[in-house]
């Protein structure tokens, strides 16, 4: 590859953000093709085309990095590839990209090996994309790299998204990713309950919206000892349990939610409790 797409070339270390990360907007001098056309395919070609970069695709499975008019030198379409499928479909599809261009791929909980024997990075967006697309500004992005060179791509692609990268180690790829699943997809399912057993007391769930945005917006500013309200932290446990009875009478289903949801609260309260020196405050307001 020709030194007009050389990468920043600065060490970079695991579980912490790139030394030198490109400042917002920055164009990589990168051709890059996308490979896969669902949601993450879509919404990445379209937003890096925004941003100004030589993005081309998304291309369907089977691509193997050619163009069909073989209009550059070497064949390839691009510098890097970026694979947008599923997990267990990363390797079969690496495999099938012709030795040159970097290989990418955008699985959180993934580690490199499956992109061998290419040089590697993987950039995962902390943000969820759904049918109607994404905005990946000012999210962040766990990326990684087999080189120097594939690490300072994968930061440069974050950045021109407006995305703040850190990187993540292999190691480490499992654990980062339960915690994004935990603080999305299990919070989604957890708002489902709250939802469904709403309904049964005759509440719109519109009307826990607001309740539910204070409620990350306090554990964003706050952390999540302080955030903590409601009649746990307050330590009626009179109430807890005919919230407990209601449960089990209009959602027997959710009882074990609620009560391992209820037990590690405790936990909770009684961390915050210890860290104030057994002081009550105002802690634990309403609701």
């Amino acid at each position: 590859m020709t030194s007009r797409h050389a990468f920043d070339s600065r060490p970079v270390s695991a579980a912490r953000e790139p030394e030198r990360e490109p400042s917002a907007g920055i164009r990589p001098r990168a051709r890059l093709a996308i490979v896969g056309r669902g949601r993450l395919g879509s919404a990445l070609a379209a937003a890096l085309a925004a941003a100004g970069c030589d993005v081309t695709g998304p291309f369907g499975r089977g691509f193997d990095g050619h163009c069909v008019d073989g209009r550059h030198g070497d064949g390839h379409c691009a510098d890097a590839v970026l694979l947008c499928v599923p997990d267990a479909e990363i390797a079969a599809a690496a495999a099938l990209i012709s030795p040159g261009p970097l290989v990418g791929h955008c699985s959180g909980a993934t580690p490199l090996a499956p992109l061998a024997p290419h040089e590697a990075f993987s950039l995962h967006p902390l943000m969820t994309v759904t049918s109607q697309g994404a905005r990946f500004a000012g999210a962040g992005a766990a990326i990684a790299g087999s080189t120097q060179r594939a690490t300072a791509l994968a930061a440069e692609l974050a950045a021109a998204l407006g995305m703040r990268a850190v990187v993540v180690a292999d190691k480490d790829r499992a654990a980062y990713h339960a915690a994004a699943s935990i603080a999305a997809n299990l919070l989604v399912t957890l708002e489902a309950a709250a939802e469904r057993i709403a309904a049964s007391a005759g509440v719109d769930r519109e009307l826990l919206l607001p309740l539910v945005r204070a409620s990350v917006e306090n554990w964003a500013a706050l952390g999540p000892e302080r955030a903590l309200t409601g009649p746990i932290a307050r330590g009626e446990e009179a109430t807890v349990a005919r919230q407990r009875a209601a449960v089990a009478e209009r959602a027997p289903d959710l009882l074990a939610m609620f009560d391992a949801l209820a037990e590690a609260t405790r936990a909770l309260a009684a961390a915050g409790l210890a860290r104030r020196g057994g002081q009550e405050g105002s802690e634990g307001g309403r609701p």
